[in-house]
């Protein structure tokens, strides 16, 4: 699975339920990657982690639940950076990644620890161990991932992307083989441009899922012409398409063979099978409670597989 931070989570969540977990593997963003006060931050790796292994705070869908601030309060009154969240539970993920990196493990690694040691089964797996950051084109100039989405809450007119280190990225170990062996590769119904263009942008790794075409789902994180979460619906529009699951199926038109439609959007069905060549399948894609995670996630795959 192609995964951003928290849709993604979700979705894994209900997947793990539907499948053993040990057959199911997340390729996960690190375009929102930062150093933050020294420390390597990892929101989307620790977002699906902490999901999965039920710690997640359910009231953001990040960070643990139970979490308290006093370090980051401390932290704001001898003057140093407090505009992004750090819970005191959660900072000790940071510290224990960023010591790592630097006695020279890579992030796969870490992160294959971090998840084992959380009792999680399914494989979680960065895209790269390579520096790849997402940097946002905006009318107030470039910024940071984080800048753009936490630090100005995503105010920006968003006018262009790139990925800073995706020329020179090798994809993590176990990504090729994960693609190259996938029964169904399934697209998160994460942010287009923020979570899953990262991904994509590794060299090779887009080619390398047009050519499984066949058996790749999209699952769209439009409904109803507005974003579940984030401001996918904004980015759509500033950058020109359409803001609705059918702009999000014309971007992955090349990508997938199949693409997952909320049942608020069923009369563009039909236009989205004429213009892209994709199935379209029709189905509940809120993920509201377990049980509509699971019937998503069983749905999706049943939809991939009955089209291969």
């Amino acid at each position: 699975m192609l995964a951003g931070g928290v849709g993604a989570a979700r979705f894994l969540d209900g997947l793990v339920r539907v499948l053993p977990p040990e057959d199911v593997t997340a390729i996960v963003n690190v375009g929102d990657d930062m150093e933050w006060a020294g420390l390597h931050i990892s929101p989307d790796l620790d977002t699906v982690s902490y999901t999965l292994a039920g710690l997640v705070n359910p009231e953001t869908g990040w960070g643990l639940i139970g979490e308290s601030r006093r370090t980051l309060d401390r932290l704001s009154q001898l003057g140093g950076p407090d505009w992004f969240m750090i819970g005191d539970l959660d900072l000790a993920t940071h510290l224990y990644r960023t010591h790592r990196l630097s006695q020279g493990d890579p992030l796969s690694a870490i992160t294959g620890d971090l998840t084992a040691r959380l009792g999680l089964q399914c494989a979680i797996t960065p895209v790269t161990d390579d520096r790849l950051r997402t940097v946002v084109g905006t009318d107030s100039g470039e910024l940071a991932f984080q800048d753009y989405f936490v630090r100005r809450r995503a105010a920006d007119r968003v006018h262009s992307l790139r990925f800073d280190g995706a020329d020179s990225a090798r994809p993590a170990p176990t990504v090729v083989k994960t693609l190259e062996q996938a029964d169904v590769i399934v697209i998160a119904p994460s942010n287009p441009f923020l979570s899953i263009d990262p991904l994509l942008s590794v060299p090779g790794l887009r080619d390398l899922v047009v050519s499984y075409r066949s058996r790749v789902v999209a699952v769209s994180p439009i409904v109803g012409g507005a974003a579940v979460k984030g401001p996918a619906a904004e980015i759509l529009q500033s950058l020109g398409h359409d803001v609705s699951a059918l702009g999000v199926a014309r971007l992955y038109a090349d990508l997938a063979g199949v693409f997952v439609l909320d049942e608020a959007d069923k009369l563009l069905a039909s236009r989205i099978e004429g213009e892209t060549q994709m199935r379209v399948v029709v189905m509940p894609t809120l993920m509201t409670d377990v049980e509509a995670k699971m019937s998503l996630a069983d749905g999706t795959l049943k939809a991939s597989l009955d089209a291969s």
